[in-house]
């Protein structure tokens, strides 16, 4: 029998990933955006990672050995794996960008840069 609704699973893993486990990474987008960090691990069923640092939950945990109160816990969430870059790379994109100088090197390229502004004629209508 088909099921009536959607799943929240990707049918197929991808083969490979862009990072993998003990990567530097930096995130691209989202609230968490700009951080740098470690990745943990790797989801590869939910296309996501754990990155060290980053994203933190909050978690309701029961009494065990380890944790006697038990109580509330922060630790990392998962990040979907398009949202975070090598920082490798991305520290050699930032570095192509900032190679090329934003203001125009003679006053020709710069009074050709600003757009002429119109006037409007005055007349009779």
């Amino acid at each position: 029998m088909a099921t009536l609704f959607r799943t929240n699973k990707p049918r197929h893993a991808p083969a490979n990933f862009h990072v993998k486990k003990n990567d530097e990474v930096v995130i691209l987008s989202g609230t968490q955006r700009g951080k740098r960090g470690k990745i943990l691990e790797i989801l590869r069923s939910r296309n996501r990672v754990i990155v060290e640092g980053v994203n933190f939950i909050k978690k309701a945990t029961r009494k065990s050995q380890d944790q006697p109160q038990g109580g509330i816990v922060e630790r990392e969430g998962a990040l979907h794996i398009s949202k975070v870059m090598l920082a490798s790379a991305y520290d050699s994109r930032k570095g192509a960008k900032g190679t090329a100088s934003s203001a125009p090197a003679t006053e020709t390229e710069a009074a050709a840069s600003k757009p002429a502004k119109k006037t409007a004629a005055k007349g009779k209508k």
